[in-house]
């Protein structure tokens, strides 16, 4: 083997060991975790903008009544296949539609059983939600009531007076291809400020940061957490010692000193 080639054989086996080694030998997700993979919006399967028309998703109640005719009138929640059963018709697909285009798809179907028909939905939100996370004191998933501020929802939520770092507050809507982050300076907001008072918007996500001295106190405890937590243990231990019974490593017992 000449010198170039032996010189060729070599780089190519360590960019070959370099690629294995990060990792870069799949460089494309495999068929089968493309299947799962988001794409679109923050990952649920029916969307819209609820607040502009409401569409229904699954857990929703719809309500149909018709003016000539009283035996099609029906409430029915829709089930987790996004179908609801109604006479006559039957099962019908009706989750992601929304008011307009679910009073002209029940318009089409119950037409052969009948020549007028004047049909109305009205549907009862369940599943449109946001959610709060941070420096508050109910955090979590939130119904989402429509023509929300994010100072309304802040409040709502009860931001810790302590901890709370107001100034800072971030309104996230999440998506794999254009995700976007608002800043919110609630603080400002007290002093007649509204240029940050953003609408939310169904499944957006609000965070409350810790100030900066909470969250000093927070790397202190997470950083004293192993030192505490033996204090904490053999505190307990010298308090089970000093009672009636005997202190067996994890057990208590005061029955004479034996194990049931």
């Amino acid at each position: 083997m000449i010198p170039s080639q032996r010189s060729w054989l070599v780089c190519a086996l360590v960019g070959a060991l370099l690629c294995w080694a990060s990792g870069c030998s799949s460089t494309a997700p495999e068929k089968r975790l493309l299947q799962y993979l988001n794409d679109k919006g923050f990952g649920n399967r029916y969307t819209g903008n609820a607040e502009d028309q409401n569409y229904v998703t699954i857990g929703d109640t719809i309500q149909i009544s018709d003016a000539f005719h009283p035996d099609i009138n029906d409430t029915q929640r829709v089930d987790i296949d996004g179908t609801v059963v109604l006479a006559e018709v039957g099962a019908l697909h009706v989750a992601g539609q929304t008011r307009s285009e679910l009073e002209a798809f029940l318009t089409q179907k119950y037409s052969p059983y009948y020549e007028q028909l004047k049909i109305d939905v009205r549907i009862q939100t369940q599943n449109k939600v946001y959610f709060v996370f941070g420096e508050v004191a109910a955090e979590g998933r939130k119904q989402f009531p429509g023509d929300l501020t994010v100072f309304e929802a802040v409040m709502d939520a009860v931001p810790d007076p302590q901890t709370a770092n107001l100034g800072r507050v971030k309104v996230i809507r999440a998506d794999p291809r254009d995700p976007l982050i608002i800043p919110v300076n609630i603080s400002a907001m007290f002093r007649g400020d509204s240029t940050d008072n953003v609408l939310i918007q169904e499944r957006d996500i609000i965070y409350v940061p810790p100030t900066m001295i909470a969250e000093f106190g927070y790397f202190l405890a997470d950083l004293m957490f192993p030192i505490t937590n033996v204090l904490r243990q053999t505190a307990s231990a010298i308090l089970l010692l000093n009672g009636n019974g005997r202190y067996y490593g994890n057990r208590y017992n005061n029955n004479n000193g034996l194990f049931p």
